[in-house]
């Protein structure tokens, strides 16, 4: 069984927990980098509206090859409740069709639930068979505490088995 973990990261605990679940359950990884400057009070505030939009924007890869891979994570951070415009971006240009999916959000408060809830929509709506979803708090969590916490969701939902 082959994984793949598709991923953006803009402030470093989404990639953390990707590098924690690839690590442990032998995932490749694929780390979506959004080209607009998301950092900086004002930036981050029209990146809140982007998410909340849908807006696509412009990321490096272009696209994911998913051939050859049985189960498919998507993973990203939760802005205003919503799903990165990055991760949409990558969502929209994939091909879903017959894919296991597991999603994952990493939120400061709360509302990943609703992150969730709108990429199960959109990877469905391409295809794909979400098997599994979670969401893992950040705020204010060292960097070990976020491993521990990744690796604990791998034995409780037995990500393995996927």
């Amino acid at each position: 069984m082959k994984r793949i973990i598709v991923y953006y990261s803009n402030g470093g605990t989404t990639d953390l927990v990707a590098k924690t679940l690839a690590k442990n359950l032998n995932a490749d990884l694929a780390r979506i980098h959004d080209l607009k400057n998301r950092n900086g009070l004002k930036n981050r505030l029209f990146a809140s509206i982007s998410a909340f939009r849908e807006t696509k924007t412009d990321i490096v890869p272009a696209k994911v090859d998913l051939k050859g891979y049985d189960t498919v994570y998507f993973g990203t951070p939760t802005w205003n409740g919503n799903p990165t415009p990055a991760i949409l971006t990558i969502i929209d240009r994939c091909d879903l069709r017959a894919k296991d999916v597991i999603l994952f959000a990493t939120m400061d408060a709360n509302r990943g639930e609703s992150n969730i809830g709108r990429l199960e929509e959109k990877v469905t709506l391409r295809g794909a068979r979400v098997i599994e979803s979670f969401t893992i708090a950040t705020k204010n969590k060292s960097p070990e505490k976020l491993v521990r916490d990744t690796e604990a969701i791998i034995e409780m939902k037995d990500l393995k088995m996927y």
